[in-house]
């Protein structure tokens, strides 16, 4: 619980309980991993990919594969920011091309 004082704030400012509570919401939105569409990598490779590093099911590992391929990419995961930055590094190993973003 934030107490505020009387002392007036600057104009145009927001109280700074206000921007600590707006902070503290803005970091606890999930970060995002997405696989992007390329050239250069089979359907069944990236849904091999899918299925041997997230564990994913061959339907669920197909589901988004087809999403990739035609909708040019798919989230692939969702969590903390430094497993999401794990899962980028492993599918750029593994080839893809895979960034990561905090989810909406």
């Amino acid at each position: 619980m934030w107490v505020m004082s009387s002392a007036l704030v600057s104009a145009g400012s927001a109280p700074i309980a206000e921007r600590i509570e707006h902070a503290e919401t803005l970091s606890d939105r999930p970060w995002q991993t997405i696989v992007w569409d390329d050239p250069v990598n089979l359907t069944s490779y990236v849904t091999y990919v899918f299925q041997r590093h997230f564990g994913y099911t061959r339907a669920r590992a197909e589901s988004l594969m087809w999403q990739v391929h035609r909708e040019g990419k798919a989230v692939v995961a969702s969590g903390a920011r430094e497993m999401m930055a794990r899962h980028c590094e492993a599918l750029h190993i593994y080839g893809l091309w895979a960034t990561m973003t905090k989810a909406p």
